[in-house]
């Protein structure tokens, strides 16, 4: 594994800049998951129970199985296994990619991107709003940020697997994957719509729903 120095530098990089999310106005604000609560962010712990424990992770430390249908896995250290992580404006996340495996294009509509390759190669890109594709190819050691909110991917196409520790200014990026947001939400968008979009047969799409329907 290369020298920890460049991904300790990504994540410092998170922590001087202005965060995505609200700044805080306490020392610390460890999450309290099980409040039924609404705000924007967790409602903070009684702090005279807070330990290290709400600080500490070891989410990251292992690769993650990629025997999916993608063949990459997305492992999160946020704040809803990390609760220390509310109201401070970062997260990390480490990705799996076998042989082949990709991450899909999806967005982060709360946080930017930066990802640092563990180990193998990768292909990545994002789309800006002018439909421009910015791709580049990574290797181990290699830095490259996704813009908040743009649609973006990666792709292992070596013989061997990959992996990445990403890091966003978020304590909850969330997610939207372009194909289960779009094929597989609930109820589900009617079928013209998505046949006039993509300029395809409404017997097209309902195939296509087919594959993005949960497993019974």
């Amino acid at each position: 594994m290369a020298s920890p120095t460049p991904f300790l530098s990504i994540f410092l990089f998170f922590l001087i800049t202005v965060s995505a999310d609200p700044d805080m106005l306490q020392d610390l604000c460890v999450a309290d998951l099980s409040s039924g609560i609404k705000v924007n962010g967790f409602p903070c712990k009684d702090a005279a129970n807070v330990t290290s424990l709400d600080f500490f992770s070891q989410a990251l430390a292992n690769p993650g199985l990629t025997n999916n249908t993608f063949g990459a896995l997305v492992t999160g250290a946020n704040v809803m296994n990390l609760p220390g992580l509310n109201t401070l404006g970062v997260s990390l996340s480490r990705i799996d990619y076998a042989p082949g495996g990709s991450n899909p294009p999806h967005t982060h509509p709360r946080a930017t991107e930066v990802v640092y390759v563990l180990q193998g190669t990768l292909d990545v890109g994002f789309l800006t709003t002018a439909n421009k594709l910015i791709s580049q190819s990574l290797k181990k050691g290699d830095v490259f940020a996704f813009p908040k909110g743009l649609v973006h991917f990666q792709k292992n196409n070596g013989d061997v697997p990959a992996s990445v520790i990403a890091a966003f200014n978020s304590q909850l990026p969330g997610t939207q994957s372009l194909g289960a947001t779009l094929f597989g939400s609930t109820p589900p968008v009617p079928d013209e719509i998505l046949a006039q979009a993509f300029q395809t047969s409404s017997g097209t799409v309902k195939h296509i729903k087919t594959r993005f329907q949960p497993k019974k």
